[in-house]
């Protein structure tokens, strides 16, 4: 009957030990969950948001103005005719 009493008293320990520790690991889990998500706004929050390309002379982007200079010249080559170069320039300026 010892035997008997003694297995019971382990299984008993045992299966309070495990309840304990599965309550502290879910606990620390959620902790650690709280913690990265509170990190990552203070991130996203610190984080300035992307400029917008600032806009050249006239209200165009530094883009737009790279384009008319690169089609300018093609015209100026002769590999675009006049139509063909304000056609490709209002499509530009057009967005």
């Amino acid at each position: 009957m010892g035997l008997l009493r003694m297995a019971a008293r382990t299984a008993v320990v045992a299966g309070t030990a495990t309840a304990v520790s599965g309550r502290v690991a879910h606990r620390q889990q959620g902790k650690w969950a709280d913690q990265e998500q509170q990190e990552y706004a203070e991130q996203q929050a610190a984080a300035p948001p992307p400029a917008a390309p600032a806009p050249a002379a006239g209200g165009m982007t530094p883009e737009a103005v790279e384009q008319l200079k690169q089609i300018a010249e093609l015209k100026e080559q002769g590999i675009l005719t006049e139509a063909e170069f304000e056609v490709q320039k209002a499509k530009i300026l057009n967005g």
